[in-house]
């Protein structure tokens, strides 16, 4: 994977490509296909994915919850599996100490190792850039990414049996979607930072949901509210492909957690500061019986949630789902490819849709592709390699 002018991860190839390769790639790549919701478990939501439980939690260690995002769900079961032998060692990312806003693969094998990666990032990652090293390495390791990330580890499972066997425990989160590096780029010139002088930055946690800070090498530092680094910045540069993304829900994965925000008076969620709390789904039975094993350790603290509650915390994923059908439309209409995205759901999401809101998304997304498509001919000056 290499980043490009806008600081999205993109595969680069550098050597000839074998048809058994080339199979695997188009077969595992959450760009060519999406891994389909199990048709295996009892319960299956169209916006939330196949669950067996439901629930607000957050680390029952104070310290874990406060450095990590919402309520420190994941944290904290990352730790419990390393202190119970259920893994021997996690891979996930962290920030990159060359470049504070952007993200690095790490392993980690202790409690301290776990916390220092804790907290949402909101810019480009590659954690299965290490996969194939690790699948070699051997052992047992937990894996933690982007739903697309762990969509792409259940699709390549299906030709290399060493992820079975490997990983007995894959953990994922809600996303918002990828913004490009302008977004954080945007967030320092608010503060009055400059990019190169910054050594160290934090989209979030230390608190919930946690300030965005920046700190510079000679003391300056720059701090922003999460309400405003994301709403008014990051979401604003989120790359197109999470915009009809199926399944931003990490609906393959075993346990996925988010944030599990408090309404306001409107029922909207509220950016107050307050004590993180997570929302916990398990997925699988692997994760189910993980999961039991979690509280009875007391690692979580939790509490049932009835599924329909979801929305409530989760507003703008409910209705992102409604919306895919009719933005998937418009690509292929503009006659352009979207990812194969079958038994996910997406019909029978769109049919909870407002008939306005879906009219809208199709000629808005159709808008979006057309005008992008116009552009590239426009730096080509048709075709002829020409700038315009």
């Amino acid at each position: 994977m290499a980043t490009d002018a806008a600081g999205f991860a993109r595969p680069r190839q550098f050597c000839p490509v074998t048809e058994a390769a080339e199979a695997r790639i188009a077969g595992s790549c959450p760009g060519s296909v999406i891994a389909p919701w199990s048709k295996e478990e009892r319960h299956q939501h169209p916006l939330w994915g196949p669950w067996r439980q439901t629930l607000t939690g957050a680390a029952s260690d104070p310290e874990v919850r406060f450095h990590g995002a919402s309520g420190g769900a994941l944290s904290a079961l990352l730790i419990h599996a390393l202190e119970q032998g259920t893994v021997d060692r996690v891979l996930h990312i962290e920030p990159d100490p060359k470049h504070p806003t952007g993200n690095r693969v790490r392993w980690s094998s202790t409690r301290e190792e776990v916390l220092a990666g804790a907290g949402s990032r909101y810019a480009s990652s590659s954690p299965l850039a290490a996969i194939e090293e690790a699948l070699a390495q051997g052992g047992r390791f937990a894996f933690v990414g982007k739903p697309c990330d762990v969509s792409a580890l259940r699709q390549l499972g299906r030709y290399d049996t060493r992820v079975a066997k490997h990983v007995p425990l894959v953990l994922s989160f809600f996303c918002g979607g990828l913004p490009s590096s302008a977004g954080a780029a945007d967030i320092l010139r608010a503060m009055g930072l400059e990019q190169g002088d910054v050594v160290e930055f934090r989209y979030r946690g230390q608190g919930w949901p946690g300030l965005t800070v920046a700190r510079t090498a000679d003391g300056r530092s720059g701090e922003m509210s999460y309400a405003e680094s994301w709403g008014r910045h990051l979401s604003r540069q989120v790359q197109f492909r999470c915009k009809i993304c199926p399944d931003a829900v990490g609906g393959v994965a075993d346990i996925a957690c988010a944030d599990a925000w408090y309404g306001d008076a409107a029922g909207y969620p509220s950016f107050e500061e307050k004590d993180g709390r997570s929302l916990i789904m398990s997925r699988t039975a692997a994760g189910e019986a993980f999961l039991h094993s979690a509280q009875a350790a007391a690692a979580i603290e939790t509490a049932p949630l009835p599924i329909e509650e979801i929305e409530r915390m989760q507003p703008a994923q409910a209705q992102r789902k409604r919306m895919i059908a009719a933005r998937t439309a418009a690509v292929r209409a503009s006659l352009q490819p979207v990812p194969i995205m079958r038994d996910l759901e997406v019909g029978a999401a769109a049919r909870q849709g407002d008939p306005y809101d879906i009219t809208h998304n199709f000629l808005g997304t159709m808008r979006r592709v057309l005008l992008r498509r116009w552009r590239k001919w426009r730096i080509t000056a048709g075709g002829r390699g020409q700038p315009a």
